[in-house]
């Protein structure tokens, strides 16, 4: 079933890194678009933040189920958490929609050569690429294909997928790696519906943290430079491109979109 022009029907929206940024605004501006009797699972560690976030859709949104999952996705604990939170859902959804949000930028203060220290690495990628796998592979088993339901599966990636950013080896590497593995996904299963969606340079806490702590230079240099200019796109601006190319649903399975290309 496609998506009406307004929103997604009866929908079962599941938002990893849901507690701030570019995650907490993707939950306030699809929750207008979902029908009553859907449901929208908030997965995050910070469970203070995630229940602010859940009344505060709550009261606009009466009609929605909301669930709140505290939980560390670099663990398995964490990630059988936020499948926990789908099990009881309305079997009659029309939509399934997971967003791979949650990441961390790690330790950009330190160049290649700098990383030594495997568990260091190995944790970065727990949470930036393990996770969203696991987590992907544990929403469709749990909501299996069937016929009048679209399952979406949507990777928040970035530019630094696709160039590598001195200093970012590990965010560029995660981006890479979580960009193949959508890839893979769409072409394994044609049925989905699978998109990698690069949102551009976001005002968030994560360029902040780029523009006081990257090492190298000229990159930083850049991202303040893009800040004090006013270059910077808020999530909202970002999200109303993202909701367009999926109601209209003609990107091909497995793309990677950037905000620019659109």
């Amino acid at each position: 079933m496609m998506s009406s022009a307004s929103g997604f029907g009866k929908a079962l929206v599941i938002i990893t890194g849901a507690s701030k940024g570019f995650g907490r605004a993707l939950a306030l501006s699809i929750a207008p678009r979902l029908a009553a009797g859907s449901a929208l699972i908030l997965a995050a560690r910070s469970d203070d933040l995630l229940q602010q976030l859940k009344a505060d859709l709550s009261r606009a949104h009466p009609a929605l189920t909301l669930r709140c999952a505290a939980a560390d996705l670099s663990c398995q604990a964490g990630v059988e958490s936020v499948i926990a939170a789908i099990t009881h859902s309305d079997p009659d959804i029309e939509h399934l929609l997971l967003f791979n949000n949650a990441a961390s930028l790690g330790d950009v203060s330190r160049f290649c050569g700098d990383f030594t220290d495997v568990d260091e690495v190995n944790s970065y990628l727990s949470l930036n690429v393990s996770s969203a796998l696991c987590v992907t592979a544990g929403v469709l088993r749990a909501v299996p294909r069937r016929s009048g339901l679209t399952r979406v599966v949507v990777n928040i990636s970035s530019l630094c997928a696709l160039r590598p950013f001195p200093s970012w080896v590990l965010y560029c590497s995660g981006k890479a790696a979580r960009d193949m593995m959508f890839r893979v996904l769409a072409e394994e299963e044609p049925e989905l519906r699978v998109l990698n969606y690069a949102p551009g340079p976001l005002d968030t806490d994560m360029q902040r943290q780029a523009r006081s702590s990257s090492a190298d230079d000229a990159l930083r240099s850049s991202f303040s430079v893009m800040h004090a200019q006013g270059q910077l796109l808020t999530c909202d601006q970002s999200i109303s491109k993202l909701m367009q190319v999926l109601l209209e649903d003609k990107y091909t399975s497995g793309a990677h979109l950037d905000f620019y290309d659109l």
